[in-house]
């Protein structure tokens, strides 16, 4: 499978044990199957300069993969809390806990996640879920009309080792071009996104995430 990267960075080596553990599922290296939302993240919205997109091929034969399609939304947003807090009041740092242990998923036996990212607009789900202002039932929808992509990580060694980057096909990815786009699908993003969650008609608040924790 071809998988892509997208870095400030020209020459860049991914190695087991970096990376942020803010990130969305924690320390590890993150791509992309779109080519084109990979030419995105080499810019981003704090980029300066042109990128730079690396290119790799996977053979997943022996690599054990999660993927968050098949568990459901509620439990991706109980690996982001792990990792990123969705809020800072108390009341959400005692339930982020219980909701982390119902819906959570031991991610300790594989090598790869495959599942939504939660830059930008997907981490606005996830804020707005946990405030009580979304209902469960609109939680999968959300997640469509984002069109922010699906991303692989990478997190053990043997993940690593078998990525191997195909330096033929490395692409420079201008800034004056990819960070208009970049922005654009972000902003497209949280439009879809607001228009869905103030529409009390199609987001009627019947089952929210305190209700969640009443279940618990």
């Amino acid at each position: 499978m071809t998988l892509y990267h997208g870095s400030p960075e020209e020459f860049f080596v991914p190695r087991f044990g970096l990376g942020n553990d803010e990130h969305d599922y924690g320390r590890g290296f993150y791509t992309t199957a779109d080519k084109e939302l990979g030419k995105e993240w080499a810019v981003g919205q704090q980029a300066d300069r042109d990128g730079w997109l690396h290119v790799y091929e996977v053979d997943f034969g022996a690599l054990k993969v999660f993927d968050f399609a098949d568990v459901g939304v509620l439990a991706w947003i109980a690996e982001l809390m792990k990792h990123r807090p969705a809020d800072n009041s108390p009341s959400y740092r005692r339930d982020s806990l219980r909701f982390i242990e119902r819906y959570g998923v031991d991610l300790s036996g594989y090598d790869v996640i495959r599942g939504w990212r939660a830059d930008a607009s997907y981490f606005f789900i996830a804020r707005m879920f946990v405030r009580n202002q979304v209902d469960v039932s609109i939680l999968q929808q959300l997640l469509k009309l984002g069109d922010l992509g699906v991303q692989y990580f990478f997190k053990s060694e043997r993940a690593f080792a078998a990525l191997r980057e195909s330096d033929g096909e490395k692409e420079s990815v201008p800034l004056s071009e990819y960070k208009a786009k970049f922005n654009d699908r972000d902003r497209v993003a949280h439009q879809r996104m607001h228009e869905l969650v103030y529409d009390l008609a199609r987001n009627p608040l019947t089952r929210v995430f305190s209700d969640l924790m009443k279940e618990a």
